[in-house]
């Protein structure tokens, strides 16, 4: 109990510097609890209150902005002061087992919701035992092919009392079917009892992440009916979410992944209302958006702030909603994966940690914190918890969590929130004036821009203009930290997937599964149906991934990108770097003397093998090799060993460079050699190999064994790349 004197005091301070306006809506979000126990005393006799506004906002004459418009300082009133955010840490291990496990050991030791982390096989639609999975499966995620991997994946885990999150764009039919399936298994009739979000977000798959399965009209379609189904069906389920993350991780700076992932937000509301059939209130309560946070400590808040503000005058300005959830953006968060370093890998903690702080006053709705090994591979079980325990120190140990938006009229911010609202409206116009972001797609637009800033921002850091502590500056020599790099058995992985498969495909009805795999293909061909009600019933069925993704290609295809090359953007960066002598000139002058001494340029495939779409570095290697003299083929993603000898042969290149940031080069790669032995290429024959990307110090021995002749991990300059290349081609050619 309050003494009288702290009575007077509390009240005081709720009656004279607590807005009405915020009070009022504090007092509804709270429910039993009383506003004023939001007010707090520090040992030192201190208050601290749980909002600071202007004389200005007390009086009425401004909004308080958190929980009302124009919700610059949160989507709820009372943010974390009464609650903090959710910590929703992704992951997926190999099988469903060994996940299972994990999210288990979280739970119970303060994680608040599941994210889940699926295999690429799984992402692009192909069942395990497809040969073009080989070394995909189980590799970056879960592997699921049936609904027998997702109910082990949940087993013990009730789905009616706890959120899940899954990643999921490509083959998001068969994997939201499976998981309702799973539900109905568990005993859940009410599918309203279910609660979490589906990432659905497929335009930025076309931008950056690339894993789509189908064209973009009828991917939107998809996800049309999925609108269309949970807004019936499961009412609290988030049916989309829309990823920024993506673009960040892909190059875009703060401005291009504010502005593409809002405007992709308009195209879902559209898509929701056009081809779904809903209502604005019936789809646009549900979207969760999803930023990536790097270390721009102060852009990162600026832009979740702007953030709010522009989606709300968006939504309300172009589809005029009669509730007010519409125009609320909540978001996940997840610290960035780009800004992990190989080098000094410890520094990556304190990274991940100042990321962290920008999300949460920025006021993110829930997090995930990667974890400081994963510039190398996928996180072991003492990296995450390392990583989970950084949101735990925060949200308990700092006071953070007693103040909403405590930058809140801070002069630096407030502008820098006002100059990004400007700037991301400006390139939303220009998105817009193309017809909407699915247009846009098609015209290359988006993805141009965001390879360019990729491009650009790696030529910075090659040429120290952007300083990374522990990688171009401040480095020291021959220092190598010691910590365990988790490894999957994926041919073992593989296997066991492939004996479930056969052993479920012996057991179910096959004709039964046959007619609703064509019934399902006819929904596609005609629409009658709701693709994902018709999915649900293949699943339950016991249909796999592979089976429905393949009837719905059937009907659309496959989509296959055309890669392009940024041109000019990597030399014009380094030439605005303050250096006597610049690094691409000396490079210049090699692939010169080589052209002349060879009769060409020196020339290399950049290759991406299996269901790994990340290109950031393929894009960034091709455009900074071409700008400095080299004639570069890039490969279509998703290419076999076969496939890439078979090009590297037609186009006569000097060099093979392989990009590898899923784990799988320790099967690809030598499956690369062997392709090119049986085509007849061995010794000097032979082109050279280069193998980059996130490749583990333990693997490089194992490579080089297989017939590798120079690998690149992550922080390596591309000039470093590029001369090193040249200089084996040139001593090539002397003997």
């Amino acid at each position: 109990m309050y003494s009288q004197k702290r009575s007077d005091e509390i009240k005081e301070i709720f009656e004279t510097k607590l807005p009405k306006d915020w009070k009022e809506t504090a007092s509804r979000e709270l429910k039993d609890q009383a506003v004023e126990s939001l007010i707090r005393t520090t040992p030192e006799g201190i208050n601290i209150l749980p909002i600071y506004v202007s004389p200005a906002t007390i009086d009425g004459k401004e909004p308080t902005g958190a929980g009302n418009k124009p919700y610059t300082r949160g989507p709820h009133a009372t943010m974390y002061t009464s609650k903090p955010w959710t910590i929703r840490q992704y992951a997926g291990f190999s099988t469903a087992k060994e996940s299972n496990e994990f999210y288990k050991q979280n739970l119970a030791q303060g994680q608040m919701g599941l994210s889940v982390a699926f295999d690429l096989a799984t992402h692009r639609g192909y069942d395990s035992d497809h040969d073009r999975v080989v070394g995909d499966v189980g590799m970056a995620g879960v592997a699921i092919d049936s609904v027998e991997d997702m109910k082990i994946l949940f087993a013990g885990i009730p789905l009616d009392k706890m959120s899940v999150s899954m990643t999921m764009n490509g083959a998001v039919l068969p994997i939201m079917a499976m998981y309702i399936v799973a539900a109905q298994e568990q005993g859940i009739t009410d599918l309203n009892l279910l609660s979490g979000t589906i990432q659905n977000d497929i335009l930025k798959e076309f931008m950056v992440r690339n894993t789509y399965i189908y064209p973009p009209e009828p991917s939107m379609k998809i996800i049309g009916d999925i609108m269309q189904f949970t807004s019936q069906n499961m009412k609290k389920f988030n049916s989309i979410s829309i990823s920024g993350y993506h673009m960040q991780e892909a190059g875009a700076d703060t401005a291009l992944e504010l502005a593409y992932t809002l405007a992709d937000g308009l195209e879902y509301v559209r898509c929701g209302t056009e081809l779904g059939g809903c209502k604005v209130d019936e789809v646009a309560p549900r979207f969760s958006f999803f930023f990536g946070i790097g270390m721009n400590f102060y852009l990162e808040i600026a832009k979740l702030r702007a953030a709010r503000k522009l989606w709300a005058e968006l939504v309300e300005e172009k589809f005029k909603p009669k509730s007010s959830k519409s125009l609320l953006l909540r978001t996940h968060c997840q610290t960035s994966g780009y800004s992990l370093t190989e080098q000094q890998p410890y520094n990556n903690i304190i990274r991940t940690t100042i990321e962290a702080m920008a999300a949460v006053m920025g006021g993110t709705q829930s997090l995930h914190t990667n974890s400081f090994d994963e510039a190398v591979g996928l996180p072991t079980k003492f990296s995450a918890q390392l990583a989970r325990n950084t949101q735990l120190i925060i949200a308990n140990e700092t006071g953070i969590t007693n103040v909403v938006d405590p930058w809140g009229g801070s002069y630096m911010m407030e502008e820098l929130t006002n100059q990004l609202y400007t700037k991301a409206k400006e390139l939303i116009k220009e998105v817009e004036e193309c017809g909407g972001m699915t247009k846009a797609i098609v015209t290359g637009l988006p993805k141009r821009r965001i390879e360019e800033c990729a491009t650009k921002k790696q030529a910075r850091i090659d040429s120290k203009q952007e300083i990374i502590v522990g990688v171009n500056k401040f480095a020291t020599k021959n220092e190598e930290a010691n910590y365990e790099v988790l490894k999957i058995d994926n041919t073992k992985v593989r296997k066991e997937q492939i004996d479930r498969l056969n052993q479920i495909k012996s057991e179910r009805d096959s004709n039964l599964v046959s007619n609703l795999l064509a019934r399902l293909e006819d929904a596609a061909k005609t629409g009658k149906e709701n693709l994902l009600a018709v999915a649900v019933e293949c699943a339950k069925a016991r249909a796999t991934v592979g089976e429905i993704s393949s009837a719905l290609e059937n009907v659309w295809g496959r989509y296959e990108a055309k890669p392009e090359i940024v041109s000019g953007a990597y030399t014009s960066t380094w030439k605005q770097a303050s250096l006597e002598k610049l690094d691409t000139e000396r490079v210049e002058m090699k692939v010169k003397e080589f052209a002349t001494k060879n009769g060409r340029n020196p020339r290399i495939l950049v290759a991406k093998m299996g269901q790994d779409g990340h290109d950031r570095g393929a894009k960034v290697i091709s455009s900074g090799f071409a700008d400095l003299g080299f004639d570069v083929d890039v490969g279509p993603l998703f290419q076999t060993p076969k496939e890439v000898v078979r090009e590297a042969i037609d186009n006569d290149v000097h060099i093979i460079g392989v990009s590898s940031q899923a784990a799988g080069h320790r099967t690809l790669v030598p499956a690369l050699v062997s392709e090119l032995e049986q085509a007849g290429l061995k010794g000097s024959d032979r082109p050279v190999i280069v193998v980059g990307g996130v490749i583990p110090r333990e693997d490089y021995q194992e490579l080089y064994d297989a017939g590798v002749d120079l690998i690149f991990g992550p922080g390596t300059k591309v000039t470093d790349a590029a001369e090193s290349c040249v200089d084996l081609l040139m001593k090539k050619s002397n003997h």
